[in-house]
């Protein structure tokens, strides 16, 4: 059995305002060869901008509530809520609450995606 704590995970903080801690994957604590898993803490007013992957992806509402964009549909989610997202498919998701907003996320398969290096280089829109 192999096991972390949330804490011992520095993460990445991004410029469109929120940490991601990458938990279970490939380059992660935790090696998986199929999947990827992460918290994602959003702040006040942040976001995780709009991108597309090839991968299918879950996004678990763990607190707080904001606005999902997936295709052509936009939703108000809240925390219990688990939105699935296909493949290829657009997605944004903001926080439009008063205080951080949880998010857990499970991709498959495992690697990095590339909207985060775009990000990070400056080189995709920030909300």
């Amino acid at each position: 059995m192999q096991r972390i704590h949330i804490d011992d995970v520095e993460g990445t903080l991004f410029p469109a305002g929120r940490r991601t801690r990458v938990l279970v994957g490939k380059d992660s604590p935790l090696q998986a060869k199929g999947f990827v898993m992460g918290r994602v803490r959003i702040f006040p007013g942040g976001s995780i901008p709009g991108h597309e992957h090839f991968n299918e992806e879950i996004y678990h509402i763990l607190s707080g509530s904001g606005e999902m964009e997936a295709g052509n549909e936009t939703e108000t989610v809240r925390a219990g809520d688990t939105v699935y997202l296909d493949p290829n498919i657009p997605h944004t998701l903001r926080n439009t609450g008063g205080s951080d907003m949880e998010i857990l996320f499970v991709y498959s398969p495992a690697g990095v995606v590339e909207h985060w290096r775009e990000e990070l280089e400056g080189k995709r829109p920030q909300g």
